[in-house]
């Protein structure tokens, strides 16, 4: 059978666990919010922003790289232009075949205007709903779900945690912490996590990404995540000559704690040397929960498309593995069993039997 092309992966349905809403604005939407509230940026031409952008995210360094969010965040800090960005952000999440969609963002970090918390993860809520039944009209239906991160070098993180469960049934359906990993430990928030756990709520948290094992452990062993943002690390726990795991990661293995992989970024902050070289397709065939996800769209000039086509160049592989990766992802969803069931059933399920032959 020939390998997926790009354009049949763009129409094949797609789940997308890891996606920062702050990272995925349109560059031409930017400029327009920008030059509203007058805030300065690198270019005024679409096209060299969102090069900018990219160029800025490859430098190796996830502190450097999340530098870059200091535009998008300028330009988000009204009702109007958070609703805009969310709207925007399902409208392209469903052109790109993406069915569910889970996407984070730090309502604190959108306070420097006139909003408060309440009116900030509203407003976001809004334009999703908006922007869900648009995509709708338009034959490509999607849902989204929304986590609420609190930033992990902040103290502010079991305010954002109630401000999760309040809103748990209007949209919201997990919890995250994000931002510089080294110095800034997960068990820093364990008040918030143990919160979450006593209300039954859902929660990941961004580990193994820059920093090594000890963010892993911490994150599941301390605070009890449900799911790992990133992960990339255990394979730090992982004999490369003879693929026998550590106990660390034969514990994620053993309790199918979902890994959120997002190969384009990884090797964008320097997690990975390549898409080719990724631990995505040791991981892959160890049989762990390995899902491919986008992290930040703008800075690095992706899609959940791209994502796929990418790991078919550089791993060989077909529909099968596209397909188990899609499942692994709606397994992993935050959202009840139930609606996780439908939507493998009734929506993947048939359409990858079509592609398989």
């Amino acid at each position: 059978m020939p390998a997926p092309t790009y354009e049949e992966i763009r129409l094949a349905p797609k789940v997308l666990l890891h996606d920062h809403l702050d990272g995925g604005l349109r560059p031409a939407t930017i400029i327009e919010l920008a030059d509203a509230v007058g805030h300065p940026l690198p270019s005024t031409d679409a096209g060299e922003l969102g090069g900018w952008f990219a160029r800025a995210a490859d430098s190796g360094s996830l502190e450097r790289y999340l530098e870059t969010f200091t535009h998008t965040v300028a330009v988000t800090q009204t009702a109007e232009a958070l609703h805009r960005v969310a709207v925007e952000c399902a409208l392209d999440l469903a052109a790109d075949g993406v069915v569910y969609a889970e996407v984070r963002f730090a309502p604190e970090q959108h306070l420097e205007r006139d909003l408060a918390l309440p009116g900030v993860v509203e407003a976001v809520l809004a334009g999703f709903a908006e922007g869900s039944r648009q995509a709708a009209v338009a034959g490509t239906p999607i849902r989204v779900g929304t986590l609420l991160t609190a930033m992990r070098h902040a103290a502010r993180s079991m305010e954002i945690a109630e401000l999760a469960v309040r809103y748990r049934d209007s949209g919201v359906v997990g919890f995250d912490i994000a931002g510089a990993e080294a110095g800034y430990p997960p068990t820093r928030h364990l008040d918030a996590f143990e919160y979450l756990q006593r209300e039954n709520f859902h929660f990941t948290i961004h580990a193994g990404e820059a920093f090594g094992l000890p963010s892993i452990w911490q994150a599941i062993q301390w605070c009890g995540a449900d799911r790992l943002g990133h992960g990339v690390r255990i394979v730090d726990d992982i004999d490369p000559v003879t693929g026998k795991l550590g106990r660390l990661a034969a514990y994620v293995r053993d309790k199918r704690i979902p890994l959120e992989l997002c190969p384009s970024s990884n090797v964008q902050t320097g997690a990975a040397p390549s898409v080719a070289e990724h631990p995505i397709g040791l991981l892959r065939d160890l049989r762990f929960r390995v899902t491919v996800n986008t992290d930040n769209r703008l800075m690095s000039r992706t899609s959940m498309t791209r994502e796929m086509a990418l790991l078919v160049e550089a791993f060989g592989y077909g529909w099968g593995e596209l397909q188990w990766f899609t499942v692994n992802a709606m397994k992993s969803a935050f959202i009840p069993f139930d609606e996780r069931l439908t939507l493998i059933n009734e929506v993947i399920k048939p359409a990858y039997v079509k592609l398989l032959g």
